[in-house]
């Protein structure tokens, strides 16, 4: 990417360092579940490294210029009591939480019992605003004890709950073969848990069409949208989603000029989200870019059918190493 430049000060040297505006954080790993003191002290040290996953050089990251954070979590209730010192900074901020109901099933291990991730999103929501959390039951799965009717079941209990709270749910089918991570760790499980089949995508996609029309009936803001999906969905009013999404910031912080300046609306305050796409990302991927500042096999919630974690071994040496203060295994590194 073609990041801004800067100098930042380690040990009374200057070293080169990136300084983007959008900060994701993060695809990699659940920062706000379990490295939310490692962030603060980031943001307050005003910078952080980052850890390129496919060749493992590390790259500094300034955070003069940061505007905007997403956070991706599971769970962010360790960072919300610390959301002031963000604003405090000037720093604006939205949540895509995922919230699953495969509890009965013991696929996401170490995340809170559902009815705790309930509560917390309709917390968050309350404290921060609807607009600012968006809900993301991803992925969708069949397995042994899954069918499409249950999973439907699943979505439509969990939606009962979380509408009012938020102005959109964001889905994506599971993908298995693209992903071998995904096949080692599904297999070693013994999950049983498969892909939908175009029908049953379909299927599926006609009911959550008729959940949206349902819901829109209490909050008529309410839409669902699909992340990277190889199927079109718009029949059924599901759009393409874009998780770092440039129309979104722009709502939230487009008067900040540097937040204006790399969405760079027309005159009528058009964004063009199309040309701004993340070329580093999955074709069908809509995001803008936005620096992740996460670390893969560093999430100690070990779903079942992670695509961020390779092994459960590596997982736990790295968080404990983060635990413990030791060097470059930690989701990103802080000396």
């Amino acid at each position: 990417m073609n990041w801004a430049r800067t100098k930042i000060d380690i040990d009374g040297e200057p070293v080169d360092a990136i300084a983007p505006v959008v900060i994701s954080a993060s695809r990699a790993t659940d920062i706000p579940a379990f490295y939310t003191p490692w962030l603060l002290g980031c943001i307050e040290r005003g910078w952080c490294t980052s850890v390129n996953p496919f060749n493992g050089s590390t790259q500094f990251v300034s955070l003069e210029r940061a505007r905007v954070f997403v956070f991706w979590t599971k769970n962010p209730l360790p960072l919300i009591p610390h959301l002031h010192l963000l604003d405090e900074k000037g720093i604006g901020y939205y949540f895509l939480f995922s919230v699953n109901d495969y509890d009965h099933e013991n696929f996401e291990r170490n995340v809170p019992p559902l009815h705790q991730r309930i509560e917390t999103f309709q917390r968050l929501s309350e404290t921060i605003g609807k607009e600012k959390v968006v809900w993301r039951f991803d992925p969708l799965l069949l397995s042994r004890d899954i069918t499409k009717e249950r999973l439907l079941q699943k979505v439509a209990g969990v939606g009962e709950k979380l509408h009012g709270y938020t102005n959109k749910l964001v889905i994506s089918f599971i993908d298995i073969e693209k992903y071998a991570k995904v096949q080692r760790n599904i297999a070693s499980n013994n999950a049983g848990i498969r892909e939908l089949s175009r029908d049953e995508k379909r299927w599926t996609a006609a009911g959550l069409q008729n959940l949206c029309r349902e819901w829109r009936r209490d909050n008529d803001l309410f839409t669902i949208a699909a992340c990277a999906q190889d199927m079109d969905l718009t029949p059924w009013e599901i759009a393409p989603n874009r998780c770092i999404d440039p129309r979104l910031i722009n709502t939230l912080f487009g008067t900040d000029p540097l937040v204006r300046d790399i969405l760079q609306p027309d005159l009528f305050g058009t964004i063009d989200a199309a040309k701004l796409k993340d070329k580093g990302q999955r074709k069908r991927c809509g995001c803008m870019p936005g620096k992740d500042i996460g670390r893969y096999d560093t999430c100690p919630h070990l779903c079942t059918y992670c695509y961020a974690n390779s092994s459960e071994k590596r997982v736990i040496e790295n968080h404990g190493k983060h635990r413990t203060g030791g060097g470059s295994l930690l989701p990103v590194q802080t000396h």
